[in-house]
């Protein structure tokens, strides 16, 4: 009998079975899979919101329950001792605007300047284009190093000033090249169109790429914002006026003095607050965090939304 005769010899629906075993099978193997992917999913994501948590409950707990260890999660005993210790320093609130200015006109002239050098660099009627896009990719793999650029901020004379923080990153090369590929993609039919209605460069990119380019825009303009928010070093190296003094540095401060019992008892009594010192870097940290945190909600949208979807008719 053959292979054929075989199969039709077979009764009605036996096929069927074989292959519903088969499904089940890997039915089966596809649970086990998602199952273990969520938990490790679960685990991780776990692992990096309960630091947090544990921080912010710390920072709001009372003595008793931080040094029995009792603070998981949430605060208990909550008591505004420690954030009131924070801003007991009056250039808290003056360092925290000096943040927020360096924050937002950083993060602007960064966002202006990377514009200005990217879109450019993605047209490929630009002249020694290639050149120059090797040239800014060398300063990504090699630097001057802190002396030469400690010697160069002082010649220019921005030492002590607000330029040195922010005009020395005004262009990060990995944005830039980011922001480049970006407008690469934009579809060359856009350009073509917008040069039929009598568009030029200028036009084109301030009604029709940067519109476009909005999630990417939004995306670096938040990668900007944050390294000025936390910038540390660069203020601490460039800038002695205890009036200029961004919050990290300011903070840094409060932590320090935290460390040293003579002076944090003496913050203690003319305060008149109970605190300790776990609470109090709790508070630093929660202080520094939160207001950076409370902007992403805002740009969130512009992470998922399809802004390129119909924008080219077929």
């Amino acid at each position: 009998m053959t292979t054929i005769e075989k199969k039709a010899a077979l009764p009605p629906g036996a096929g069927a079975g074989r292959i519903r075993k088969r499904g089940e099978r890997r039915g089966a193997g596809e649970l086990v899979f998602h199952t273990l992917n969520y938990t490790l999913l679960a685990l991780f994501t776990l692992s990096c919101v309960f630091p947090f948590l544990n921080t912010f409950a710390n920072a709001f707990s009372d003595n008793h329950a931080i040094k029995t260890g009792a603070v998981t999660i949430y605060p208990i005993g909550f008591t505004w001792d420690p954030i009131k210790a924070v801003l007991a320093d009056r250039g808290v609130m003056r360092s925290l605007f000096v943040t927020v200015f360096v924050t937002v006109v950083g993060t602007a002239l960064q966002m202006l300047f990377t514009t200005m050098t990217a879109y450019p660099l993605s047209r490929k009627e630009l002249k020694y284009r290639s050149l120059v896009l090797n040239y800014i990719i060398v300063t990504m793999v090699f630097s001057g190093g802190l002396i030469p650029g400690y010697l160069l901020i002082k010649s220019l004379g921005m030492l002590d000033s607000l330029a040195a923080i922010i005009v020395p990153a005004l262009i990060n090369s990995f944005n830039m090249i980011v922001l480049k590929t970006f407008f690469q993609g934009l579809p060359e039919e856009l350009r073509e169109a917008s040069k039929m209605d009598g568009c030029g460069n200028i036009r084109y990119v301030l009604r029709v790429a940067l519109p476009l380019s909005l999630p990417a825009i939004a995306t670096i303009s938040l990668f900007y914002a944050v390294g000025h928010w936390n910038s540390y070093f660069a203020p601490l190296l460039y800038i002695d006026n205890p009036d200029l003094q961004t919050l990290q540095v300011k903070l840094r401060a409060i932590l320090l003095l935290s460390q040293t019992p003579v002076s944090f008892t003496e913050l203690q009594e003319t305060q008149k607050l109970n605190l300790m010192e776990e609470s109090l870097k709790s508070a630093t940290i929660v202080f520094a965090t939160v207001p950076i945190l409370l902007v992403y909600p805002f740009l969130q949208k512009y992470f998922v939304k399809g802004v390129m979807i119909g924008a080219v008719k077929g």
